[in-house]
């Protein structure tokens, strides 16, 4: 089998690796498997630069996997998105015989990704998930690479008018829970998109809670 590099990235070729891309590519629209990609080829890039020790095969199956928590097959209903696609990395992890701290890492990273700053000062393998989702989808970093590493990217995994559809799939796959979007960077994606969310407040919550005072 010949081995995939992209922008001097080697994609894992393992069997748990091909693994995950048949279940993302089986689940997943082409817009999530090729954001997922780029997730891992930015992460790895930015970890590279930072000098970062990190485990390519479990940084690739906690970028592949999260997002799967926006399909029809993974999402549910009563919890965060990003859990969904987290629970589902563990149970892949666990069954191909991983340690129980391995699939803890990914679930973290995946679980973590929509929160800015606390991925960063934990494991490379969960800083790297949130470095790469920032800069496909928030382009921080962007000048970190290189145009070529960046044309590399997307040549393999196009992006045509990403920035409309994601937000259009960031929609589609919370408007069903919207309470899950409180204290979250998703709340502002409802705030767009469905006519008539409110959004919770933290203060209400306090003053409006049980306690007399």
């Amino acid at each position: 089998m010949t081995r995939q590099e992209i922008a001097g990235v080697r994609i894992p070729d393992s069997a748990l690796a091909r693994g995950a891309t048949e279940l993302v590519r089986e689940a997943a629209p082409p817009l999530l498997f090729d954001h997922s990609r780029r997730v891992f080829l930015f992460g790895a890039l930015r970890g590279r630069e930072q000098g970062l020790a990190f485990d390519p095969e479990l940084l690739y199956v906690g970028a592949m996997f999260h997002d799967l928590g926006l399909t029809e097959r993974f999402r549910r209903t009563d919890q965060r998105f990003e859990i969904d696609g987290a629970d589902e990395a563990r149970r892949f992890l666990t069954a191909h015989g991983l340690a129980a701290e391995a699939a803890d890492r990914v679930w973290t990273a995946i679980a973590l990704h929509t929160t800015p700053e606390i991925p960063l000062h934990m494991a490379p393998e969960v800083a790297l998930v949130t470095r790469g989702v920032e800069l496909d989808v928030l382009g921080l970093g962007y000048h970190t690479l290189t145009d070529e590493q960046r044309t590399a990217i997307v040549a393999a995994h196009p992006r045509p008018d990403f920035k409309n559809r994601i937000l259009a799939a960031f929609t589609e796959g919370i408007k069903d829970r919207p309470e899950t979007t409180f204290g979250n960077v998703k709340a502002d994606v409802l705030a767009h998109y469905v006519p008539g969310f409110r959004r919770g407040d933290f203060v209400e919550v306090i003053k409006q809670s049980d306690w007399p005072e």
